[in-house]
This record gives C-alpha cells, sequence and structure tokens, in this order.
C-alpha cells in the first residue's frame, strides 16, 4: 500500500466514527423531544434507552461474522448505509411500540457499524503499520459532541423531522465521500469458507472483560456524574451538567494524542499508566470535599479512560489465529454490556451506599484492566 492510499484510508474510516458519533450524539436531545410527542415518561423512555442497547448487543456478533466472511469495507459500506437514515424512521413512528421497534432497529446499526469501523481501523493500522485506533475513537467523540450541542437548537428551531432529514443529508454526504477511499480488505485466507463459532481461546474474552471493566466507569460518569454533583455534593444544576462534560473534553484531547503516546511507549505501558490515572480520578471525584475538586477528578479519569478501550479493540483485531471480526465482535459486545447493564445497577446501588461509594469502587474495578493488561502487547505491531 502506498502512503498516499494509506492516508486516504486513514481519513475515510475516521470520517466514518464522526458519521456515527454524529448520529448518536444527535439522538441524545431527540429523546425529550420524543418523549413531549408521545406523551410518555422517564421510565417509558428508559425502557426505549435499554433497547437501543439490546438491539446494539445483538447485531455485534453478526456484523463480527460478515466482516470476517466479506471484510469490514463491505460490512462497514452495508451497516452505513442501513443506519444514515435512522433518525428519520424514529421521527415518523407513530405510536410507543412503534418507536420502540425502530429504536431496537437503530441500537442494532450502532453496533453493526461499531464494529465493522473499528475492524476496518484495525485494517489500517496493519495497512499503515501505525496506530490509529485511539484518534478515531476520537473523531466519534468529535462527532458526539457535534450532534449534542447542534441538535437541541436544531430540533427547536426546525422540528423533530426536519432535524432527522438535515442530519441524515450530512451523512450521507460524508460517506459518499468516504466510501471510495476505504481500505478495501478481505477475509483473511481460509476464513472465509470455514465455519464461524465463538472462539475457543480464551484471550479475546479476557480481553473483553479489560473493556468491560474499562467502559462501565465511563458509563456510571455519563450517566450519573451529574446527579451525584447535584444531589450529594449540593451543586447547581449548571454546575453539575460539567461533570461528564470534564471527563469527555480530556478523553477527547487524549484520543488524539492517544496514538503517539502508544507508538513511543507501548500498548502495555499506556494502557498501565492509562489505568492507573484513571483509578486517581475516580477516586479524587468519589473523595472530594467539593463540586470543583470533583470536577477535576472526573476530568482526570477522562484522561485515563480516553486511550484505555482503544487499545483493547486493537489488541482484539490483532489476535493471531482469529478470523478477521470475530475477536472484536466478542470484545465490543462485552464492552458495551458494561453501558447497557450498568447504569440500572449502580442507580439501585446508588440508592443504599451514594455515589461516593460507587466511584470508589469502580476506581477499584479498574485493577482488572491493570492486571490484564500485558495482553495488550497484540495492539504493537509496528516496526
Amino acid at each position: 500500500m502506498t502512503a498516499a492510499v494509506g492516508i486516504g484510508a486513514r481519513w475515510a474510516v475516521s470520517a466514518l466514527f464522526f458519521a456515527n458519533g454524529l448520529v448518536v450524539g444527535s439522538w441524545a436531545p431527540k429523546l425529550p423531544a420524543m418523549m413531549a410527542r408521545l406523551g410518555i415518561g422517564e421510565s417509558v423512555a428508559g425502557l426505549l434507552v435499554l433497547s437501543l442497547g439490546v438491539g446494539s448487543i445483538c447485531l455485534m456478533p453478526v456484523f463480527g461474522a460478515l466482516v470476517a466472511r466479506r471484510g469490514s469495507a463491505w460490512a462497514v459500506r452495508l451497516a452505513a448505509v442501513l443506519f444514515a437514515p435512522s433518525l428519520i424512521w424514529i421521527s415518523l413512528a407513530p405510536t410507543v411500540w412503534a418507536v420502540a421497534a425502530t429504536v431496537l432497529v437503530f441500537g442494532g446499526l450502532i453496533g453493526a457499524m461499531d464494529v465493522a469501523m473499528n475492524a476496518n481501523a484495525v485494517a489500517v493500522e496493519r495497512a499503515r503499520r501505525r496506530a490509529i485506533m485511539s484518534s478515531c475513537h476520537g473523531f466519534w467523540s468529535l462527532g458526539g459532541l457535534a450532534g449534542a450541542g447542534a441538535g437541541g437548537l436544531g430540533i427547536q428551531a426546525m422540528g423533530e423531522l426536519a432535524h432527522a432529514v438535515v442530519v441524515t443529508g450530512i451523512v450521507a454526504a460524508i460517506l459518499a465521500l468516504a466510501f471510495p477511499r476505504l481500505l478495501r480488505d478481505g477475509p483473511e485466507g481460509g476464513h472465509a469458507h470455514q465455519p464461524l463459532r465463538l472462539p475457543r481461546t480464551p484471550l479475546p474474552y479476557l480481553i473483553g472483560v479489560m473493556a468491560l471493566a474499562s467502559m462501565i466507569p465511563e458509563g456510571a460518569i455519563l450517566d450519573w456524574a451529574a446527579v451525584y454533583l447535584q444531589r450529594e455534593m449540593g451543586a447547581s444544576l449548571a454546575l453539575a451538567g460539567w461533570g461528564f462534560a470534564a471527563c469527555a473534553g480530556t478523553m477527547a484531547v487524549m484520543r488524539f494524542l492517544g496514538d503517539a503516546i502508544r507508538r513511543r511507549h507501548g500498548a502495555v505501558r499506556t494502557l498501565q499508566a492509562s489505568t492507573v490515572i484513571a483509578m486517581a480520578g475516580l477516586a479524587l471525584a468519589a473523595l472530594a470535599g467539593s463540586p470543583p475538586l470533583a470536577l477535576i477528578g472526573f476530568g482526570l479519569a477522562g484522561i485515563g479512560i480516553a486511550n484505555m478501550v482503544p487499545i483493547a479493540f486493537s489488541a482484539a483485531g490483532n489476535l493471531p489465529g482469529l478470523a478477521q471480526g470475530v475477536g472484536l465482535s466478542v470484545v465490543t459486545t462485552m464492552g458495551y454490556s458494561g453501558i447497557l447493564l450498568a447504569p440500572g445497577t449502580i442507580g439501585f446501588l446508588a440508592e443504599r451506599t451514594g455515589f461516593s461509594v460507587i466511584y470508589l469502587g469502580l476506581s477499584l474495578l479498574l485493577l482488572v484492566p491493570l492486571a490484564l493488561s500485558r495482553l495488550a502487547r497484540t495492539a504493537d505491531f509496528e516496526g
């Protein structure tokens, strides 16, 4: 592969991450508008969010198999084309049950595209012999920030359906530019005709446990940081909203720096340092005596969390002896199940213990990826 082709493929897959983040970010402000349109409360809306997560986990293994049989470029094109107009179908759904069905499919396509674009990023890493996974996730963060930031204004100015049409048009334009430049990979020798089954080696499952433990704290900050700051620390609602923002901001910056850090220090050392920093940030947030100190803790946690999951995904995508996409689908499914299962469980426990204990416990949970960090050595492929 020439350097020019490699650069084109690198930016094409980055564009897919941005487009996916843009749509997912646009979903966040759409939820309250949809609740008002359907006349539903928080409990029903919570079930809709749960259906999104269930759909995502269901299609991840399916598209992992498609990546193994047809290659990541083919799979990501299919997923992206189906995914792009999802917000329109949700906006047009007239009843709660119809919305539930479309949200289930929406979640499934999020997971499908997630597996396929991460697999394509791994293929580009191999072809260029350079780490790009962290910055790809950085582009996803930028897309999510753009979608969530502009979504509320767009829905208020244009209405729910018009906003969905505009977002779909932007995503379609991104896909039109990215598709011709995608790295065209194929199934690795012999794998296309072999029956696809769950891996028998424990390595992808252990890396999946590492990803699971890494993603639960991120979900806990996303869903509960504002509640913790407001209810337990007495912060104003405006200040409480900065809980996840502090984490997300530092996370985005560190994801763009993460590939260079990994190239210099190696995946294992980068993961170990990231884990220790995330543990310190969560502990600081848990033990902070004031909201500003807790915000510093959440920001520090974002610095650490930023590159833990990208490194796990790179390690899974480069496991020897597995069909392309199979190991990655196991790890993504296990990792994202943490974000699906954690919010309800954390809320249940917090009613009895308080969020300070929860965040301190999540700091200790990160001892798991720290103990398994040596497994990240397969993410080092340069040289």
